[in-house]
């Protein structure tokens, strides 16, 4: 028996990357990157839906779920996606043998795509494979729910990929006009799943002035999490400049931001007319954007078809999303996961349950050294955010836990707190809304006005008046005649008449309503004998015969 053992040829020693589109949208995809002529990958579509998979111009098709979907589909529910991969788990695993570098792209939100995605990833990560996903998320009109199954699914790949390009469809609107057709936008959609894949691939596959190869991919993509890519071209004057702005400013990665990156590919592609003064320019205009101390590989390649132009790619990882406040949010709900913390469902005891049971030393243990750290890591956060932090540290608090799996622990103290203000000795004051009181106007003490605050023909008459009453106060008295002193009716004096003339004709009148009225009833006021007369005014004028008599 002879045994003959050969070096591989250098041919063969190339990057095997294996591109897998999962689901309906995967597959979609799958067929642009065919039908754009993107080289040097293996394309392999996995899918529930027997029909899709006769329409793929894939080479490779799995199928998934055969006796659990006999090809029909998995009806919009991940976890009939998720039972049929693993049905499949042995041709998975023996499509993605032997590559070193897997992109799942898949559209999250559906059936076949959301859990089936997940699982390939996870045999890919098993073999120790580089794996990337390039994953889309929900348009909003297409509803709520399935936007949080697309959000659970992401959740679940995260947890086996190596790093991660989200993809929302909705930012499409920002790129697209009013003109744009449905089957345009999803065609925009895919073409953004291409430029993902092939911007990673054409940094590896291509040759240049300097190469970059998969083990330089590797090393910024491995274990770096969330990921973002960008594409940009331009020509003219500062076209370096340009090209490097657009490829920063990618509007249709999900709210991600270069700020901060921790690892950095940047591809510069030009014709024989790219200038070194060019590649510094763009090169320099990335770099102010990531970490001062990020691992930043540069590769520099010619390309016939782009004289005149330059184009700039870049693959960017480790950096946060948009957002300060986010990041914190984020990475405290992670250690909160990751100290089981964050599974606390109550403090009290629910009605009717059984009694807390105690914890064992391991479980208290577990629990003290992940409040340390989660208090840490909040005193950073409260630090990175502005606010003050206390150095007290809370005092380690006992913890049950029931037979149901509810956890307790006590209450902790008012750390931090201020002292209740004093309780008011008044009424209690409304919490509601109390109208302002009404503002009084404030009047000036009232004064009779007098003859200059009249107007001037008022003030004419009233010192005609003046005049004629002190004309008639010179005149000699009237003495009083005979009838009237028979009707005893006695003359005014000077001073009744003077008074009478500076009084109203009102208070005349009221005068003498109240003397009809004391006047007992069917009395006549002519039959009342005369009041008693001033013997000033006895003086009577008598007629002119009986003054001739009298004086005869």
């Amino acid at each position: 028996m002879n045994i003959s053992l050969q070096l591989p040829k250098l041919t063969d020693l190339k990057p095997r990357i294996t591109v897998i589109g999962v689901g309906g949208a995967g597959g979609n995809a799958v067929n642009n990157m065919i039908a754009s002529g993107l080289d040097g990958v293996t394309f392999v579509v996995a899918n529930t839906d027997a029909q899709a998979l006769a329409a793929s111009s894939a080479e490779h098709r799995l199928q998934l779920g055969v006796t659990l979907t006999e090809g029909l589909g998995a009806g919009s529910r991940p976890e009939i996606g998720q039972a049929a991969a693993e049905e499949a788990l042995d041709d998975i695993r023996s499509q993605v043998s032997g590559s070193h570098m897997v992109f799942i792209a898949a559209g999250m939100g559906g059936g076949t795509g959301t859990g089936a995605a997940a699982v390939i990833a996870r045999v890919a990560k098993e073999l120790g494979i580089l794996t990337i996903g390039v994953v889309t998320k929900p348009f909003h009109f297409e509803g709520s729910r399935r936007m949080r199954v697309a959000e659970a699914g992401i959740a679940e790949l995260r947890k086996y990929v190596d790093t991660l390009i989200v993809i929302p469809n909705q930012n499409l609107f920002l790129v697209a006009t009013e003109r744009t057709t449905f089957a345009e936008a999803f065609v925009l959609a895919d073409q953004v799943l291409y430029s993902a894949v092939a911007c990673i691939v054409d940094l590896i596959v291509k040759d240049g002035l300097i190469n970059l190869d998969l083990a330089d991919v590797r090393t910024i993509l491995t274990g770096m999490g969330t990921s973002m890519m960008g594409t940009g071209e331009a020509s003219g004057e500062n076209r370096a400049t340009i090209a490097a702005e657009e490829a920063i400013a990618n509007p249709l990665l999900d709210n991600v931001s270069l700020k901060g990156a921790k690892g950095l590919l940047l591809s510069i592609t030009g014709g024989k007319d790219l200038t070194l003064y060019e590649v510094d320019e763009a090169a320099s205009r990335v770099r102010r954007e990531v970490d001062p101390d990020a691992n930043i590989i540069v590769g520099a390649t010619f390309d016939e078809s782009l004289t005149g132009r330059l184009r700039v790619s870049i693959v960017a990882s480790g950096m946060d999303r948009a957002g300060g406040e986010g990041a914190v949010g984020a990475r405290l709900g992670g250690l909160l996961q990751a100290t089981g913390l964050g599974g606390l469902k109550g403090r009290q005891r629910k009605a009717g349950g059984p009694p807390p049971l105690r914890p064992s030393p391991r479980e208290r243990q577990a629990w003290s050294a992940g409040e340390d750290e989660l208090t840490r890591a909040l005193s950073e956060a409260m630090h990175q955010t502005g606010h003050e932090t206390h150095t007290e540290r809370l005092e380690p608090r006992e913890r049950w836990r029931a037979a149901d799996g509810t956890e307790f622990e006590e209450a902790p103290p008012d750390f931090g707190q201020p002292a209740d203000p004093p309780a008011p000795t008044g009424a209690p004051r409304s919490t509601g809304f109390e109208p302002a009181p009404p503002i009084e106007p404030r009047r000036g003490q009232r004064r009779i006005p007098a003859i200059e605050d009249f107007p001037t023909v008022g003030q004419r008459e009233y010192q005609a008046k003046l005049g004629a009453a002190g004309a008639s106060d010179g005149a000699a008295p009237r003495k009083a005649s005979l009838i009237e002193r028979l009707m005893g009716v006695r003359q005014r004096s000077a001073g009744g008449r003077a008074g009478s003339a500076a009084s109203s004709h009102s208070a005349a009148a009221s005068g003498d309503r109240a003397q009809h009225q004391d006047a007992p009833v069917g009395s006549d006021l002519k039959m009342q004998p005369a009041s008693r007369v001033n013997p000033a005014e006895d003086d009577v004028e008598l007629p002119v015969f009986f003054d001739q008599e009298r004086r005869g």
